[in-house]
């Protein structure tokens, strides 16, 4: 039987200089990597079955994407010693609806939201005030990604009848707009992302998705320690190893959790990708993980 440290299960082509840097973070850590793939997932499959190779942690970043990987996913489940973002753990955390009543019951400020059930299970609304959204909010489904379903600047009951047509079997938040106090010349927008304890704070441009780090003066200077502390609280709640937030501060001087919990980030490198991460801090987050790994197994 061959034994892998580590299997990484990846489907998405721009996770390549990822997955460049993790196996050189897994080289100077003494972990071997596997990597489960479309092209070799069809013999892998059996090979874990038949018990000529296993691997004791698992990475999933293909089967939110493709379904042909569930079966990687269960396999590790009942099997591997260590998960990162173990599927039932990420899964609950996909969803919008839950994450925002579990940060209001730990006392997290989010906007102010209406979570309205799934069209198939509810066609026809009660009454809804929609006044304390103010003039223009959001409509997110509660699961999904990269702005997908989402209408913004919404004003009518008639856009949430619409947009509720459109994911009929899934809940739909309705949350008003938040809008940035400014820190110098920037908004105060922020971005953070969580890798096992680390926190990598950055200020987000919300129109080009830019990240720009947030120096340790900054931090100081504008009193933002508030942003690991939301960001150890919503780790704490989500139970996630590796994740991103986005975090707003009002000119009310609170800071509101804008969007809840991301999984899978986006990891491409920013030298590659203007809207990509820092490649220092892709290399330092693939090091947390490979240490990470490393004292699990």
């Amino acid at each position: 039987m061959t034994i892998y440290d580590l299997c990484l299960a990846w489907n998405w082509k721009h996770d390549g200089d990822l997955v460049g840097l993790l196996e050189m973070a897994c080289r100077s850590h003494g972990l071997s990597l596997l990597q489960a793939t479309p092209s070799n997932l069809e013999e892998l499959l059996p090979a874990l079955a038949s018990q000529q190779i296993t691997f004791r942690a698992f990475w999933d970043r293909a089967s939110d994407a493709d379904v042909r990987f569930m079966p990687l996913v269960q396999w590790a489940r009942e099997h591997a010693a260590f998960r990162l973002n173990p599927y039932e753990r990420a899964s609950r955390a996909w969803d919008k609806a839950v994450m925002h009543l579990a940060f209001i019951g730990a006392g997290l400020q989010t906007p102010y939201t209406i979570i309205l059930p799934p069209c198939e299970e509810q066609p026809l609304l009660p009454p809804i005030d929609l006044g304390p959204l103010g003039g223009g909010f959001a409509i997110k489904p509660a699961h999904g990604g990269g702005g997908e379903g989402v209408v913004l600047g919404a004003t009518s009951l008639s856009q949430v009848l619409a947009a509720r047509q459109e994911h009929p079997a899934d809940k739909y938040l309705l949350q008003a707009c938040v809008s940035p106090t400014h820190l110098g010349s920037r908004p105060a927008w922020f971005r953070i992302i969580y890798c096992a304890g680390r926190m990598y704070p950055c200020w987000w441009d919300t129109l080009t998705h830019v990240y720009t780090p947030l120096t340790p003066a900054e931090e100081r200077g504008y009193t933002l320690s508030p942003l690991r502390e939301i960001t150890t609280s919503i780790a704490h709640l989500c139970g996630l190893d590796l994740f991103s937030t986005e975090i707003a501060l009002t000119p009310e001087s609170l800071f509101v959790i804008v969007d809840y919990v991301n999984d899978q980030i986006d990891l491409r490198l920013q030298s590659k990708a203007s809207d990509g991460v820092p490649d220092d801090m892709v290399q330092d987050i693939v090091e947390g993980l490979a240490a990470l790994v490393t004292a699990q197994i």
